[in-house]
């Protein structure tokens, strides 16, 4: 009896299983197909994501190195086919752009490269801030101390990454605009701060040093014509 029962169980399962196939087979099938369909398709992508990336990259160094033989029109023509490709191939071709035009001499192109870079919240923060300290470097030697710190002043606070070089450039910004008194706030900002690099708080130290020279020679001047 027992056998006739397994028998019986076994009949009604595989009725059931019969009736769920006839109406949910298709389905099914169907789910099965874009699972193979979608996995091979996202595969794919990859593997071309993967081949641009590496053309990009291979198109970038090779752009790099035209930069540094200064060929900047034939780099430049890179940099703009880069400008459409994936991955972070664009943004550096921005860059790498904005600092030819600054090395071959194109200074007021180079500042408005990288004012744009500076302000395009697609980038990340820090390349943000990258090309806002590169916008005041160029500046430095075109425009104002006003100018210099419009772009670098939010770069100097106390925990800032960037807070030695914005510093320093806004003191020799001042220095050159003859504003000796902004010069040296800024001078002992850096000073005062354990973490300016050797190489900055040197700099930083010379640039003091011919304040106060020139602060003593025009005290003395004013003492002479007493």
């Amino acid at each position: 009896m027992s056998d006739i029962f397994r028998e019986v169980d076994e009949d009604i399962r595989q009725e059931k299983y019969r009736r769920l196939w006839n109406k949910f087979g298709m389905w099914i099938i169907g789910v099965a197909v874009l699972i193979v369909v979608g996995t091979a398709g996202y595969r794919f992508w990859l593997g071309y994501e993967e081949t641009q990336s590496q053309n990009a990259g291979d198109k970038f160094f090779d752009a790099v190195a035209l930069s540094e033989q200064q060929q900047y029109q034939e780099a430049a023509e890179i940099y703009s086919e880069l400008e459409n490709t994936v991955g972070g191939y664009p943004a550096l071709a921005k860059f790498r752009r904005a600092t030819d035009l600054a090395n071959s001499g194109q200074s007021q192109e180079a500042l408005d490269a990288f004012d744009a870079l500076s302000r395009d919240n697609t980038l990340m923060e820090a390349m943000r801030n990258v090309a806002a300290l590169r916008a005041g470097y160029v500046a430095v030697d075109t425009e104002d101390y006003t100018a210099v710190a419009d772009r670098v002043e939010g770069l100097t606070g106390d925990t800032g990454p960037f807070r030695a070089a914005a510093r320093e450039l806004l003191a020799l910004s001042a220095w050159k605009n003859g504003d000796f008194e902004t010069a040296s706030r800024w001078i002992s900002a850096l000073e005062d701060d354990p973490e300016t690099p050797v190489d900055v708080s040197r700099r930083a130290s010379l640039l003091g040093e011919v304040i106060r020279a020139n602060d003593g020679g025009a005290t003395a001047g004013e003492g002479s014509n007493q």
